[in-house]
C-alpha cells in the first residue's frame, strides 16, 4: 500500500514537472515569436516568423500569424500601387488639362486684345475655342465616368442585345473619318443575329472607344477590321488594325487608368489614357472580358467576349 502511494506521488510529480516544462517551452516560444514579429513589423520586411517547435498550439498560432503577415504585405503592396497610380493619374490629368486650357486662354486673350480682328478670323478663332472647350469637358466627363465605374455607382442594366446590328452601326458612324484617312475596312459580321447578355449603350461606348483607338494608333497600317464570331458558348468581337502595335511590356498596362503610350502625349493623338480603362470596366460590367494581342506592324487585336443568349 505504501509502495503504491509512493508510485502515485512520483507519477504526479513527473506530471507536474512535465507540465511546468511544457509551459516554460510555450513561454519561450511565444517570447521568440513576439521578438521576431516585432522585428518584422519594425523593419517592414517581407519575412515570415520561423522557428522549430513541437507545440501544436504554437504551430497553429505561427500559421495564422504568417497568414496575417502575408495579408499585411498585400495591403502594403496594393497601397503603394494605388499611391503610384494616383500620382501618375494626377500628373497625366494635369498635363491633359493644361494643354487645351492654355490654348483656350490664348484664344480668349486674342479675342479680347485684337479689337480689329476681321469677322471671318473671329469666327475661326471662336470655333477653335469651342472645340477646345468641348475637349476639356469630354476629358472631365471621362474622368468622372471612370470614378463612378470603379466605385460601383455606375449601374449597367443587362438585357438581350443584338451584337451584329450594333457593330454595323458603330462602323458606319466612323465611315466619313475612315474615308478621309483612306483606310481599308474589313468587316466579318455574319448575317445571322447573335445575341448577348449586355447593355446597348455600354456596348456602343465600348465599340466606339476601340474603333477610335484603332484609328488613333493603327491607321498607318492602312486597314482596320471588325469581326464578330462564336467562341464556344460565347460571342467574341475583335477590333483590329495593322499599325505600329503595342510593345509586349506595355500590353499589361494599357487598361490601367490614365496609362498612355509614349506617343499618346503627342498632340496629334490626343490620348487621355481613360478610354481603355473605361472600356474594360464597361465590358466587365456586362459580365464579359477583354483581351489584347499585338504583333507590331502585323496585327493588333482587342477582343471582347460576352455571354451568348440563344433564346
Amino acid at each position: 500500500m505504501i509502495l503504491l502511494l509512493i508510485v502515485i506521488i512520483v507519477l504526479l510529480l513527473l506530471l507536474i514537472g512535465w507540465q511546468s516544462y511544457s509551459k516554460f517551452k510555450i513561454k519561450k516560444n511565444l517570447r521568440e515569436l513576439s521578438q521576431q514579429l516585432d522585428s518584422i513589423l519594425h523593419e517592414q520586411s517581407a519575412e515570415k516568423v520561423l522557428f522549430i517547435t513541437n507545440e501544436e498550439t504554437v504551430q497553429t498560432a505561427l500559421i495564422q500569424i504568417n497568414r496575417l503577415l502575408d495579408f499585411n504585405q498585400k495591403i502594403i503592396a496594393d497601397y503603394s500601387k494605388t499611391k503610384e497610380s494616383l500620382r501618375k493619374m494626377i500628373s497625366n490629368m494635369s498635363h491633359d488639362l493644361k494643354t487645351p486650357l492654355t490654348v483656350i486662354l490664348g484664344y480668349v486673350e486674342k479675342l479680347m486684345m485684337d479689337k480689329m480682328m476681321q469677322k471671318e478670323e473671329r469666327t475661326i478663332v471662336t470655333h477653335q475655342l469651342y472645340k477646345k472647350t468641348e475637349q476639356v469637358i469630354e476629358l472631365i466627363h471621362r474622368f468622372f465616368d471612370l470614378v463612378k465605374l470603379e466605385s460601383g455607382d455606375y449601374s449597367i442594366p443587362l438585357t438581350k442585345v443584338s451584337v451584329s446590328e450594333i457593330c454595323r452601326k458603330n462602323v458606319l458612324e466612323f465611315y466619313h473619318l475612315l474615308q478621309s484617312k483612306k483606310l481599308q475596312v474589313e468587316l466579318d459580321i455574319p448575317e445571322q443575329d447573335y445575341f448577348i447578355l449586355g447593355n446597348e449603350e455600354a456596348l456602343n461606348r465600348v465599340l466606339s472607344n476601340l474603333i477610335s483607338n484603332a484609328l488613333r494608333y493603327g491607321s498607318e497600317g492602312g486597314i482596320i477590321g471588325l469581326t464578330v464570331r462564336e467562341e464556344a458558348d460565347n460571342i467574341a468581337i475583335d477590333v483590329w488594325d495593322q499599325g505600329k502595335g503595342i510593345a509586349e511590356k506595355e500590353q499589361e498596362l494599357v487598361f490601367e487608368r490614365l496609362y498612355t503610350l509614349n506617343d499618346a502625349r503627342n498632340p496629334e493623338f490626343q490620348g487621355s489614357g481613360l478610354g481603355l480603362s473605361i472600356t474594360k470596366r464597361l465590358v466587365e460590367g456586362m459580365k464579359g472580358s477583354i483581351f489584347l494581342k499585338s504583333k507590331p506592324y502585323e496585327k493588333t487585336v482587342f477582343t471582347c467576349v460576352f455571354n451568348r443568349i440563344t433564346y
